[in-house]
């Protein structure tokens, strides 16, 4: 029987490891970005503390341009130990494997213009295989349905989240990463009716990530779940300036699966 795990990220912007809140995040005006936590340390602390705990499945995403160099940083500390994400496309998804990256993380690429291409999902999944592949299907809330949502969570794409549409997309990768655009960095609660869709019609390893504010989120998920989506801690994570989810009780959670 399945049991919902604790993963870890390291947020990149500007070269630096952040917290910030989603919805806020805007190429056009930097004005409204909300930052909850920027931190003092290397990109490869965390990387080095990922490793050290034996955190299978960390997912390093890069906010934009300017962190290049931040996530090979991330992936020369623990060679195909993390996940990578932000900005893959066909052209560049194999040289981030090459690099270290366990496996390559993609949204915006599969949505030319907004609209889901399945020709480029085939050919990304060919070129880098199906087992180095997530597909982020990160999503914001509309008429009580859920739209994916791509270029940092500011553009609707014309698919929604349901069994149908994960179940194509799950022909051509091996697992999925879902934030929560509407929650993500506010420390207000998991959308658990989302997580509970997502254990309902995922059929491979599912990341969850948004709003989670407590160590019980992670028994929550599980229950709503049943056990088939893990969850990330952002912001309310101490090792992020967090005062409610301590890193080592979340490692510990995890040790108990094992």
């Amino acid at each position: 029987m399945s049991r919902t795990a604790f993963r870890p990220c390291i947020d990149l912007h500007s070269g630096q490891v952040k917290q910030i809140v989603g919805g806020s995040l805007n190429d056009k005006d930097q004005s409204q970005l909300k930052t909850n936590f920027v931190s003092n340390e290397p990109p490869s602390y965390y990387a080095q503390l990922y490793k050290d705990n034996n955190l299978i499945g960390a997912h390093v995403i890069k906010l934009g341009p300017g962190n290049d160099e931040a996530a090979k940083e991330c992936l020369r500390t623990w060679p195909d130990g993390l996940q990578l994400g932000g900005g893959i496309t066909l052209d560049n998804a194999q040289s981030w494997v090459e690099a270290g990256a366990a496996k390559v993380i993609v949204t915006s690429y599969l949505f030319p213009g907004g609209k889901f291409s399945l020709e480029r999902l085939q050919a990304l999944s060919k070129a880098v295989g199906k087992d180095r592949l997530v597909v982020d299907v990160s999503c914001r809330k509309r008429d009580n349905e859920w739209i994916v949502a791509m270029d940092k969570w500011q553009t609707m794409t014309d698919m929604k989240v349901n069994k149908e549409s994960l179940d194509i997309l799950a022909d051509h990768c091996s697992e999925f990463l879902v934030h929560a655009a509407d929650v993500e960095g506010l420390c207000k609660g998991i959308d658990q009716d989302l997580v509970k869709a997502l254990g309902e019609w995922t059929t491979i390893p599912t990341t969850y990530a948004g709003g989670a504010n407590a160590l019980s989120d992670l028994e929550l998920v599980n229950r709503l779940s049943h056990g088939k989506v893990d969850l990330t801690y952002g912001s309310a994570l101490d090792v992020f300036g967090g005062k409610t989810v301590k890193f080592e009780e979340c490692v510990a959670w995890n040790e108990a699966i094992i």
